[in-house]
């Protein structure tokens, strides 16, 4: 056999193995994505099924049939309904399933990095009014099963404990800043007891407040109380 013929048959057999290895490559990316796609249809269901017809009467059949799986896969995936509760707040309050801290959020850091304090209470005001569309009927919900559920009561806690971590942030850098005119804590628990939705919920959807007249208010309100004059 020719020297030649031998490097032609290796660089086939080379060949071949590099479409093998893309080959699997691709098959498992493709995998990947399409467990992606059905986790995000699975918490999106849920979450839907959660808000419209209660957490304690949502049923994992339920939320199989809505995402179009089967209980065994929402099983495999999750384990239980308290997991899904979770990961639906998750969407919920980022607005997406993207992996990231609330408060590093770029539309957050956007508000954060505001200079001038007055300034940032207001655009915060406008960021918590879009975001208290989407959490007031989640919050609402989970409200109403933690009186009978501990994986709804023990949501409802975490849920305002993820919130004061957030407003924790962004108090501490307000302080920085010298402008405020009461402490830290005052900022942090204020803002705190007025950003989960229920405040939002009752002027807007129970007393007939624009959004817009929402945020103005809000965010003046908070002017007032926390900046130097």
């Amino acid at each position: 056999m020719s020297l030649q013929l031998i490097c032609n048959q290796y660089m086939e057999g080379v060949s071949k193995l590099e479409e093998a290895v893309k080959r699997r490559s691709y098959d498992s990316s493709r995998r990947r994505a399409q467990a992606k796609e059905t986790r995000s249809a699975v918490v999106r269901a849920a979450c839907e099924l959660f808000v419209e017809q209660g957490y304690g009467r949502t049923t994992m059949t339920d939320i199989a049939g809505a995402a179009g799986v089967s209980v065994e896969t929402i099983y495999a995936a999750f384990g239980n309904k308290a997991t899904l509760l979770h990961e639906a707040w998750d969407i919920t309050v980022g607005g997406d399933d993207q992996d990231i801290v609330f408060h590093e959020r770029p539309e957050v850091l956007a508000i954060r990095n505001e200079p001038d304090v007055a300034k940032r209470l207001m655009l915060h005001a406008a960021f918590s009014t879009q975001t208290a569309q989407r959490i007031a009927p989640f919050q609402l919900m989970v409200q109403s099963a933690a009186g009978a559920d501990p994986a709804a009561a023990a949501m409802l806690e975490e849920m305002g404990r993820q919130r004061l971590v957030g407003m924790t942030v962004m108090a501490v850098e307000a302080a920085k800043t010298g402008q405020l005119a009461v402490s830290e804590e005052e900022c942090r628990d204020v803002i705190w007891s007025m950003t989960d939705g229920m405040l939002w919920h009752r002027l807007v959807n129970e007393r007939g407040w624009t959004n817009e007249r929402f945020a103005e208010w809000l965010g003046r309100m908070w002017v007032h109380l926390f900046v130097r004059p």
